[in-house]
């Protein structure tokens, strides 16, 4: 088994005890082989790296609810950084374990921590997967449960996020209605 393949085992291992299930499936361990799929399609020349922090992108997520912080954007900041810590350090801990060097695992980190967006490739090519992800299986839920108001000021985050490469892929493979599209134009 190559360092690859040992730490994504290891990720889909753990992930394989969420509780929460999703098409018969525990929800982690779906979301982060949907990130695989859609980063394979993305980017095919992504490096070993790249490929870990997105199978990895919410290892464990289920372990620290959301409801453990304060309501509001306060709270829910600090729960999301706090994640990408523990995200960054659960797979560096995986990483090693499978043999990848400091520089890699800090590498890994910075993607997990979202440390360099819009100025890291790798960082952004991240970034991108997790929207396209995002877009693909659970916009449509999440659209369903919410405002227009509320919908649009989501879609039009995630498309800030995006590198100009990822927003003209977005319009050229979704079909968004003219509001929602207009924040993927530029």
């Amino acid at each position: 088994m190559t360092q690859l393949e040992s730490a994504l085992k290891a990720i889909d291992d753990a992930n394989a005890a969420d509780p929460n299930l999703e098409d018969g499936q525990p929800a982690a361990l779906l979301y982060g082989q949907r990130m695989s799929s859609e980063l394979e399609r993305l980017h095919p020349e992504a490096s070993d790296t790249l490929r870990i922090a997105a199978r990895g992108q919410h290892i464990e997520r289920w372990t620290v609810p959301r409801t453990t912080y304060p309501e509001g954007k306060a709270g829910y900041h600090a729960w999301r950084r706090d994640l990408a810590k523990r995200h960054a350090e659960r797979i560096g801990a995986i990483m090693t374990e499978a043999g990848y060097g400091a520089e890699d695992v800090e590498a890994a980190g910075r993607m997990l921590r979202k440390e360099g967006i819009k100025r890291h490739d790798d960082v952004q090519a991240l970034e991108d997967v997790i929207c396209f992800v995002f877009l693909k299986w659970y916009f449509s839920p999440f659209a369903a449960k919410h405002t227009d108001e509320k919908v649009l000021g989501i879609v039009q985050k995630t498309a800030k996020k995006m590198s100009a490469d990822g927003r003209a892929r977005v319009l050229q493979e979704f079909d968004l209605p003219e509001p929602l599209a207009a924040a993927f134009e530029s």
